[in-house]
Order: structure tokens, then sequence, then C-alpha cells
């Protein structure tokens, strides 16, 4: 792109930090900044018309992992590891609520739900089993026993009888979060630019050399906020996973409320606007949703519609709205990466799916690297 005198100057000169994506992380990121060094100039590339990976595509769980998905995650990391994880995703969530406040984000803690199918006798009793173990962990995190047998009030089909509820678990409006995040950072005199694909960059002594699809720039520090799509920029361990996503039409007197979750987390549902939102499906083939691309593909959406005709809605007829898919960053472990790659370079990637939780705390995390 030919930039003129004006463009460069205004837009791209003199630019103390910039930053490579503008979601949850990258727009906490540019905050927190700011809020040490209110004289610098800041710069977000984001290479999407919207927040691109997952930010505005999530399921607006306010979450910190379900009894299951908590279980499965002491088989890989130590109690230490995963009791920091939790504690990790309720401050992150404190935070998050601090700064855009409950009723900017429609937060609301109806709690969350996990069901076991008929078929998941053994995982619902290793459950039911571990709970107790599992409320002693993490009674210091959350000040009481997280986790309760809840019967099945909202009468869904082809379960067990019972699920197994964290009464403190919620739920927000990812639409309206991110909308306000990007309020605060304009506000602030922070300058985002859509449509930005940055490419490489390269490290001098003094400066950062960013080379876009676009133009070229220098940048005094380069925090990158990219999450699944990190391994593009970065040698990390780290891998995209792309979650398909469906909501349906409203429904008439639906009294479903809170959110859910099944399958070690892999499934997940929610109501908003009087629709039920439906997640997941993933496990059924992760290699090819180990992918950069925004698609859903026949196999999981199929699998999601009988779960909505077979479980959530058996006796209510639905139609479906709207389908998309987001791109999560995962990795053999669950702790985020945020690190100093080099001199002038930072990373906060990783987020394991959880980016309504840490995403606020992994931004503020990023910039107190500086």
């Amino acid at each position: 792109m030919n930039l003129s005198y004006w463009e460069y100057k205004t837009w791209l000169s003199n630019t103390d930090f910039t930053i490579v994506g503008s979601g949850i992380v990258g727009l906490n990121c540019a905050l927190h900044l700011k809020q040490r060094f209110p004289e610098a100039k800041i710069l977000v590339l984001e290479k999407g018309f919207l927040p691109q990976g997952a930010s505005t595509k999530n399921a607006g769980f306010a979450c910190f992992g379900s009894l299951s998905e908590i279980i499965s995650d002491l088989k890989h990391h130590s109690e230490e590891e995963v009791f920091g994880l939790v504690q990790k995703r309720w401050n992150g969530i404190q935070l998050l609520r601090r700064t855009l406040g409950d009723k900017v984000l429609d937060f609301q803690q109806l709690g969350g739900h996990e069901l076991f199918l008929e078929k998941d006798v053994p995982l619902f009793q290793a459950c039911r089993n571990k709970r107790d173990e599992i409320n002693r962990l993490l009674h210091p995190v959350f000040g009481n026993d997280a986790f309760h047998e809840h019967p099945n009030t909202f009468h869904f089909k082809n379960i067990q009888d019972k699920y197994i509820t964290n009464t403190l678990e919620a739920q927000l409006d990812t639409g309206k979060m991110m909308a306000q995040l990007l309020r605060l950072v304009q506000n602030q005199g922070i300058i985002v630019l859509n449509g930005i694909s940055v490419q490489d960059f390269s490290d001098d002594t003094s400066h950062i050399a960013v080379s876009t699809d676009r133009f070229e720039f220098k940048t005094k520090k380069l925090l990158i906020a990219t999450n699944g799509f990190a391994s593009q920029l970065l040698n990390e361990r780290i891998k995209p996973a792309r979650a398909q996503v469906l909501i349906t039409k409203p429904i008439q007197n639906l009294s479903i409320k809170g959110t859910f979750h099944f399958d070690e987390g892999y499934y997940y549902f929610r109501n908003i606007d009087d629709r039920i939102l439906l997640g997941g499906g993933r496990n059924l083939d992760l290699k090819t949703e180990e992918t950069t691309v925004f698609e859903q593909t026949e196999h999981i959406q199929t699998e999601l519609e009988k779960l909505l005709k077979e479980v959530i809605l058996p006796d209510t007829p639905f139609q479906i709205d709207r389908r998309w898919s987001g791109i999560m960053g995962v990795g053999d472990q669950k702790r985020p990466i945020v690190k100093q790659i080099s001199e002038h370079v930072f990373c906060g990637v990783r987020l394991g799916g959880m980016g309504i939780a840490i995403g606020s705390l992994v931004g503020k995390e990023l910039a107190d690297l500086v």
C-alpha cells in the first residue's frame, strides 16, 4: 500500500507498543499499558474486520471447568497446577467484571450444570466419587464447596437423573463485552486498525520492524496476542482448535436458564434471548478441527442437531437460525503462555478455550512483562 506522509505520521510513526490481535487479551493488554504509560503511543492490529479468533465467537460462559474436565486435567497436571488454573480463571473473571461492570456484560450467575448422557454411567460415577475430593481441593478458591448434585429440573431426556452443578458459574453477552472493551480502548486514544495481517517481524537493537500485508513500520515493543493463530508468528507449543456453534430461532416459553456442559466440557449450551446456543463436538474429529479455517462440518453440525432433538429440546419444535465457528488456541498444557520472546517481543497466547475466564488476566500479565 502507498501510504501518504500524513497516514504514516499519524498512525504508524513513533509507535511505542504494537499489539497483534484485538481480542480479549489484546484489548486488556492495551488498557493496562495505557495505565502504566499514559503518554505512550499504542497501536492494535487486527486481521479481521472484527476480533477474529474466538473473542466474538465464543458461547459467553464465565466458567471455571466442569467437574469431569477438572478430573481429566488431574490426569495430566499436578493438583497444584490444576488449583492454579482454576484460581487464575476465578481471578480473571473478577477482573473482567471490575473492568466492565456486570450490567454492561449482562452478567448472570444462573449456575452451571454438567449433564451425563445415559451411556456415560462410568463418567457419572467417577464424578460422584471424586466430587468431595475436588471440592476440598478448590475450596480455597471459591470459599465454599463449588460442586453439588442437582435434580433434572429442566427435564432433559436421555441423561442421568442428576446434574452436577456449580452454583458460581455464570453467563454473559460476548458482543456487549467486546464492544465495551473496544470503546474503552478507543476512549484512551489507543489506535485500533482492522483488516491488517501481520506476516513477519525482525528484532533490531532498538526496535522491531513489522511487515504486514499492507505496509511495513517500526515499533519499540511488539506484543503478540493472537491465541489460536500464534503459531503463524511464534515457535511455541500451541495449535489451533476450531469450535463449531449453532443457535436456534427464538423459542416460545423457553424455561431453560443457565450454562450446561457434558462430555468433559467438549459440548456446551446455554439460553440467550429465548434461544438455545449449542457448541462443541471437536472431539468427534480432533485432527480436522485443528485448523484456522472458519467453516462448519456436516458431521459435527449433525451431531449438534441430534443432541438438540434427543436431549435438550426433545419435546419442543425448533429451527436453526445461525451457525458459525471460532478458533481457540490449545496445547499439551492448559497453562497459558505469557512470556518474553526477545528483548522487544512478548506474547500472551494459548488460552485453552477459557478466554472469557482468563483473557483479562492474561492481558494484564502480558502488559506487566514490559
